[in-house]
């Protein structure tokens, strides 16, 4: 234990100094950790791989990091279920599931993440009949704020365990989760440039004709840069190391953050920038183990924010987004960023109830960027949106419970498993509001 720590999420754009900050390496230093918090009337935050963008993490009290609870518990490779410590990282637990024939059946493109800040937030990859990460989970191991240890699964209380999928950490830590695991799968990957008009024109027969669909799309370019993936029978064959290090490093990390640092400096040369950024993203063809595709390096400093809304909204939000992006106040060297995903039960989960498009924007360091977002926001909320909880966004408890049927729901269960609520913080004020704010369910 140590006292006093500048804590920063991966972006450097959110930071605070905990009274108490902990790395405990099991449950029952979970539990001690929280009872002392407790004692001395502090609140209780917890931070996984810190790949968020909002200040959920964010605490003056007491602050847990579970990097040191990163074990694997048990592998059933007959029924395919894995038990795992909260804090271990997607990535590592892609590459020790694969190892015994085993996959997760979707992943984001980014596995930095812990399992537990994942599902908690409703990250998500891209695949319109698979839903968000936390939809994987089959039971977790929560400790709660009077120290006891409630395991979570949909038999033994279906209430809470909608509550608890998806929870921005408001009900307790999360210490254990048991997955869904697949057998282990390989993708044929084609990343390329296609017209935007005629991507968006055909837009149902891509995403539902392909395992996995999503794009981006720079502001005043002509392309959407397409990433097509299904699952195929072929053994993998993937890139040379040098070939995915210029793909992945080179173009899509280094040379793009000089793109971003030339537009930054000369913002009149940003439509151009995006043109030729568009113009030479090129194709790639490759066929490789789910996780390798799914997932790529992410080194250029942004700040994001994404919104869920209903599929069926997808080609006239992204055609209205882009035009707001494209306003010369904004000054948008990014790309809008689309993908679609199956709809789940998990009550703040923002596909909720509904097939749904993703439309994430981002903005580069240093570019003023919540006007732009504020913009694209309203555009948003009138298409029924719903906020990533690990991203950007302006809502509060009382405009987000009129997007979610069951937040009353949701609420009580809050209630119940934290009543004076230990594990809160700005943000779970702001976004769910004080304990007990909910309506009767």
């Amino acid at each position: 234990m140590s006292k006093g720590p500048v804590w920063r999420n991966f972006a450097g754009d959110q930071s605070c100094r905990p009274a108490v900050f902990e790395r405990p390496t099991s449950r029952a230093e979970v539990g001690e950790a929280i009872r002392r918090a407790a004692e001395a009337d502090r609140t209780v935050r917890v931070a996984g791989a810190g790949h968020s963008f909002t200040d959920a993490v964010l605490t003056d009290g007491t602050l847990l990091s579970l990097d040191r609870m990163n074990r694997v518990l048990d592998v059933d490779r007959a029924t395919g279920l894995v038990r795992v410590e909260a804090g271990i990282t997607l990535g590592a637990l892609s590459a020790l599931m694969y190892d015994h024939g085993l996959a997760f059946a979707n992943l984001g493109d980014i596995d930095v993440q812990s399992i537990a800040g994942a599902t908690g937030t409703g990250t998500h990859g891209t695949g319109i009949t698979l839903p968000n990460l936390s939809a994987g989970l089959k039971s977790m191991e929560l400790t709660l704020a009077d120290g006891r240890t409630l395991e979570v699964d949909e038999a033994t209380d279906p209430d809470t365990w909608r509550a608890a999928r998806v929870s921005v950490g408001a009900l307790g830590v999360v210490t254990a989760v048991t997955l869904q695991a697949v057998p282990a799968f390989t993708l044929g990957a084609v990343d390329t440039t296609a017209p935007l008009a005629a991507t968006l024109d055909n837009l149902d027969e891509l995403v539902d004709g392909n395992d996995h669909f999503g794009f981006f799309t720079f502001p005043h370019s002509p392309l959407a840069m397409t990433k097509t993936w299904n699952r195929t029978a072929a053994s993998p064959s993937p890139r040379s190391r040098l070939g995915e290090w210029f793909h992945d490093m080179f173009l899509s990390n280094y040379a793009y953050w000089g793109v971003c640092l030339l537009g930054r400096s000369r913002r009149g040369l940003i439509p151009w920038l995006n043109r030729v950024a568009s113009a030479n993203s090129g194709t790639t063809r490759y066929t490789d183990r789910s996780y390798r595709v799914f997932a790529t390096p992410r080194r250029v400093p942004l700040t994001e924010m994404e919104y869920a809304i209903p599929r069926e909204h997808a080609a006239e939000a992204v055609r209205v987004v882009r035009e707001i992006a494209e306003r010369r106040e904004f000054d948008v060297p990014t790309p809008l960023e689309v993908r679609f995903v199956a709809p789940d039960d998990a009550y703040l989960s923002p596909a909720g109830g509904r097939e749904t498009c993703y439309i994430a924007v981002h903005q580069f360091a240093g570019i003023p960027w919540e006007a732009f977002f504020r913009s694209v926001e309203q555009v948003m909320v009138a298409h029924g949106g719903r906020p990533h909880w690990g991203k950007r966004h302006f809502q509060t408890a009382e405009t987000l419970r009129r997007q979610y049927p069951h937040w009353d729901r949701f609420q009580a269960v809050r209630a119940r498993l934290d009543p004076h609520g230990l594990f809160t913080n700005a943000y779970v004020e702001r976004v769910l509001g004080p304990v007990g704010a909910g309506e009767p369910a």
